[in-house]
């Protein structure tokens, strides 16, 4: 006889799964890819920043270059370019690998080395050419490090527990940037060391969060891909039928413009826009850089899990927009120091809203699970054309105008612009 104990063990949710082994996401696992993507998305992304945002820009009128602000407008459109391939060759390929050590372990830690000692490099360089080149470099490792990591969160988190996943990687990536921002204003009169720290850091970022991570499983088992050149070319397009995909890819491509426009020239900004000596603009960056960390993590640790508790992407997506449109509307009309710093507290709390739930909101709306690691690779595309598009505006504007007025304007537009297409999405709550 058939038993009817009504006291059996109830069975897990679909949502509680860890996709990759199909058991029960365990507390444990949670709090290791939690501080996995913490140390990830902060290591990274400070490392980068020391050099991108501060000892880059300085560097270029250390070595006597005539324009600075157009020749750092041409460099982001070139390293984006090979960004923009890069994060799609290799989230691809991450896809199709069968290696013992997993599909995306060992294109993370080779990427995570060539980009921190192509990064430490650029500080022992005085050519603006060759400098351009070693970037180039350094986004090739960068996105062969990204693409696989950021596919981890669609391969192997619930979908319960994405939005929180996805707060740990941004709470990272919202503290990084204002942190290495102000430790590169530390090294602004001995920028060697600061160009060896941020390469150490990005090294050090990729490696460390696959220690801390549970290790992947072997890939060797899975179904061979299908070979030949012609499906590997094939399988490089991008998905049919999938409009909320490409809701997705705009929504995040406007506000990775409105973020590049002011975050890439926040130095010649707070020099040129606000009028502030050398000594002025190390101070000013540095208390922005403070203000930025806190008002970022603050914003991106509560929301994410917020999503998941009320199952809702898209709302808190569209507020931080919204957030973000204000802040850079604060030094447009308070051309001052404070200005700056208001910029720093209320655009910073949306970015770090923003930056926690996208990814979620980006991870929720693939369409193929076979394909995550090149979605995804096609979703970060918008990232790198953002970050490209966004300099190159301010650049022609400054060059065109001779002032950053109209920069500001652009930018809450292209925030705003970023809101509406969210509001487009259909698949997602």
């Amino acid at each position: 006889m058939p038993s009817t104990d009504i006291t059996a063990a109830p069975q897990p949710a679909p949502d509680d799964i860890a996709p990759d082994t199909g058991l029960v996401f365990t507390p444990r696992q949670s709090l290791r890819f939690g501080a996995g993507f913490l140390v990830l998305g902060l290591l990274w992304i400070v490392g980068l920043q020391i050099i991108a945002a501060v000892l880059l820009p300085q560097r270029l009128r250390d070595i006597g270059v005539d324009s600075p602000e157009s020749l750092l407008g041409t460099i982001s459109a070139v390293t984006a370019v090979v960004s923009l391939v890069s994060n799609l060759v290799f989230g691809n390929l991450s896809d199709r690998s069968r290696s013992r050590l997993g599909r995306r372990a060992p294109w993370i830690l080779f990427g995570a080395i060539i980009a921190g000692v192509s990064l430490a490099a650029i500080g022992f360089i005085g050519s603006a050419a060759l400098i351009t080149v070693v970037y180039c470099i350094t986004m090739v490792g960068l996105n062969m490090m990204l693409a696989p990591a950021v596919a981890i969160l669609a391969d192997r988190v619930p979908p319960r527990l994405r939005g929180t996943m996805s707060a740990f990687y941004g709470g990272g990536l919202a503290a990084g940037a204002p942190l290495g921002s102000l430790v590169g204003s530390a090294f602004l009169t001995n920028a060697v060391p600061g160009f060896l720290l941020g390469g150490v850091l990005m090294a050090v970022g990729g490696a460390l969060a696959l220690i801390i991570w549970p290790r992947e499983r072997s890939a060797a088992d899975l179904p061979p891909v299908a070979g030949g050149l012609t499906e590997l070319l094939r399988s490089f397009r991008p998905p049919r039928n999938a409009p909320d995909f490409y809701f997705a890819f705009t929504g995040r491509l406007f506000m990775l413009v409105s973020y590049q426009m002011v975050m890439a020239y926040q130095l010649y900004i707070v020099q040129d826009h606000i009028g502030l000596s050398t000594s002025e603009t190390a101070a000013t960056i540095a208390t922005m850089s403070v203000i930025l960390l806190v008002v970022s993590l603050v914003g991106s640790v509560v929301s994410g899990p917020l999503s998941d508790l009320i199952g809702r992407r898209k709302l808190p997506v569209v507020i931080a927009s919204v957030l973000f449109a204000v802040g850079v509307a604060m030094p447009w009309i308070w051309p001052t120091p404070m200005g700056m710093f208001l910029y720093a507290g209320i655009a910073g709390f949306g970015y770090g809203v923003y930056t926690s739930v996208d990814q979620a909101l980006n991870v929720d709306v693939l369409p193929n699970e076979a394909e995550f690691g090149k979605d995804l690779g096609i979703l970060n595309l918008s990232t790198t054309a953002g970050q490209t598009i966004g300099p190159l505006i301010t650049s022609a504007i400054v060059v065109a105008t001779g002032s950053y007025s109209l920069v500001f304007v652009v930018s809450i537009v292209a925030a705003l612009l970023g809101s509406v297409f969210i509001l487009f999405i259909k698949s997602v709550k």
